[in-house]
């Protein structure tokens, strides 16, 4: 599968000169040094690098979840670091989609109604926002099991309806935080497949923060942090599914 097309227009979040650092006593832990990273729309970006390196606050900071240090984040062209917090609250929760290590679906409902839950919360109704989560569901391979409750389903269906979820509000940007921690190598594979596919189609800036090297075989372009610093990183070679 080739996965690699050039950046197409202005970056939709830019993180320039991003620092980041936490105190311990009279410690002072440096984990962001100047960070600069653009995230394009359609765009998958992996991020590597070992546990403890920075990886999440660098998350927390392009999800507009966390304030950096000094440097600077847009979003949309737009001085995210300047905005009220209200106005950073409406950025997330209409514009960025978050993706964990754990599905946190909710158990009572079916997985239509889980997808179709974030646009009800926004002004929805049933049935418009229940005729998105069926599309979104179909486009992740789940047709056939749009109306099992997360207890019916395995764990890569659930993480898959959990992505789906992600990608409700039409969202410009998709954070991702370990997606596949918690599933076999191949239920991984078939996960990031379908994400591969739909941020494709819905022209979505993806950035995911992953231990699997074998999976940076979906990204247009990989990244190591190390020492506070991005960095290039090769990306594994081999087949994709």
């Amino acid at each position: 599968m080739e996965t690699s097309v050039p950046p197409a227009g202005s970056p939709v979040l830019s993180l320039k000169g991003v620092s980041r650092h936490y105190k311990s006593g009279d410690r002072v832990l440096n984990v962001l040094r100047g960070v600069d990273l653009d995230l394009h729309p359609g765009e998958m970006t992996g991020l590597i690098g070992p546990s403890g390196s920075g990886k999440s606050t660098l998350l927390h900071v392009a999800g507009l979840l966390e304030q950096p240090d000094s440097g600077e984040v847009f979003f949309d062209g737009k001085d995210a670091l300047k905005m009220s917090d209200r106005d950073r609250t409406v950025v997330r929760r209409l514009s960025i989609g978050f993706v964990y290590q754990f599905h946190h679906l909710l158990p009572e409902l079916n997985a239509v109604d889980n997808v179709a839950a974030p646009l009800m919360i926004n002004g929805m109704s049933r049935s418009k926002a229940r005729i998105r989560g069926t599309e979104l569901l179909r486009q992740m391979g789940l047709n056939e099991r749009d109306h099992h409750r997360p207890g019916q389903l395995s764990g890569g269906e659930q993480q898959r309806v959990a992505i789906a979820r992600s990608l409700a509000n039409k969202p410009k940007v998709l954070i991702a935080d370990e997606p596949t921690g918690n599933l076999d190598p191949n239920t991984s594979r078939v996960v990031f497949q379908n994400l591969f596919d739909i941020a494709r189609q819905e022209g979505v800036a993806v950035l995911v923060a992953t231990h699997n090297v074998e999976l940076t075989t979906f990204m247009d372009r990989v990244l190591t942090l190390h020492d506070g610093q991005l960095a290039p990183a090769p990306k594994a070679t081999g087949d994709s599914v």
